[in-house]
């Protein structure tokens, strides 16, 4: 019998949908535009999928561990480590992983972003961890596709492998500054296309590739409407082209070729939705990792994408990254509508030239199936 030391973040992910790109430092702020918790949901999720199986769980007290426990209705845990006060900090999270690891944990099951990862890696020493992924940003090699392919990883045939924990300066990454660097490196236990792969630059020349994208895009922006803009180096490029002034990492509401909302929370953008009646969303995957939702898009949540119709999603990427990327996935945090994108998605690769990808299908519809 295997065990596992379940540890939570109850912070991770709180700043996404308000559009703080990050949860250190900001969750007052972040509760105070109305963000909802979202770790104790998505561990819950990944705890479903692992019923039936021939495991053992230590874990925290509380929301950190405890509660999801029981809400995924496993019984048999042991509480191994209690948080020093209600708002659990970092040292809580290092705490709970070596309080794990010394009570005989076999793996380290955690859930949060880049900044848990961290934390994770660098208590549990030899021990190897998975992440559930719930925080805004998950560049890291660690985390699952999504919450329920935990279940998958754990009950196939995997293996273990070296992969990266990547992190950012979050409060660069507010200013439209992306410093990402290699924290360190943690054991994983890897099946192909259930667990992602860290994020990658692209290289070699694809200037005319990104001009081709970015004419076609600027284009449809200028034709009139309501356009979401999403973050990263190719959208950017969109707007150049287009001749608007976007945020780098944030995203942005264009009406008729102006930004109407700059570095736009989910509130802002399901108003412009609604308005505008019809609504496109241009996003890029992140480089070799293939995600398209669910790793900094965290304004783009299901409501929004749900108002806006998944058909209106527009995927662009040069072939470059495509290249470095065998399949996309998105992670809504809603199995139905990541299901509704089917199993592949059109990207758009060039001016007039698009490419279907295959898209990797989420593991509760496949069993429903």
């Amino acid at each position: 019998m295997t065990t596992i030391g379940l540890v939570i973040n109850p912070l991770a992910g709180l700043g996404g949908t308000v559009g703080l790109k990050g949860t250190d430092g900001t969750a007052d702020e972040a509760r105070r535009r109305g963000a909802l918790p979202r770790a104790g949901t998505r561990a819950v999720e990944a705890l479903l999928s692992l019923r039936g199986l021939p495991l053992r769980f230590l874990t925290s007290s509380g929301a950190m561990g405890a509660d999801a426990l029981d809400a995924g209705g496993i019984r048999e845990y042991e509480v191994v480590h209690t948080p020093r006060g209600p708002e659990t900090t970092a040292d809580d999270t290092r705490a709970a992983v070596r309080a794990c690891v010394d009570a005989g944990a076999d793996l380290i099951l955690f859930c949060g972003g880049d900044g848990t990862a961290r934390d994770v890696a660098a208590a549990a020493g030899e021990t190897p961890i998975l992440g559930i992924p719930a925080g805004v940003k998950m560049y890291s090699g660690v985390f699952a596709v999504r919450p329920a392919a935990v279940g998958e990883v754990l009950a196939g045939d995997y293996a273990l492998r070296e992969a990266e924990v990547m992190d950012i300066d979050e409060e660069a990454y507010r200013q439209g500054d992306l410093r990402a660097r290699l924290y360190a490196t943690a054991r994983i236990p890897f099946l192909p296309g259930r667990v992602q792969c860290g994020k990658e630059a692209s290289f070699g020349d694809e200037a005319a590739a990104l001009d081709g994208i970015a004419r076609f895009m600027a284009d449809l922006i200028r034709a009139g409407g309501c356009v979401v803009l999403g973050a990263g180096g190719t959208t950017a490029a969109i707007a150049r082209e287009a001749g608007i002034e976007a945020t780098l990492l944030g995203v942005d509401v264009v009406v008729d070729g102006k930004v109407a909302a700059p570095d736009a929370d989910e509130a802002a953008l399901l108003a412009h939705i609604e308005s505008a009646g019809r609504c496109r969303i241009i996003v890029s995957p992140i480089g070799a990792q293939g995600a398209v939702i669910g790793r900094g898009t965290g304004p783009i949540t299901p409501a929004v994408l749900r108002a806006a119709g998944p058909e209106n999603l527009i995927v662009v990427a040069t072939p470059g990254k495509l290249a470095a990327t065998p399949a996309l996935f998105v992670d809504t945090g809603d199995p139905a509508l990541d299901a509704a994108f089917g199993e592949r998605i059109s990207v758009i690769c060039g001016y007039h030239i698009a490419r279907l990808m295959p898209l990797l299908r989420p593991a509760a519809y496949d069993r429903n199936l």
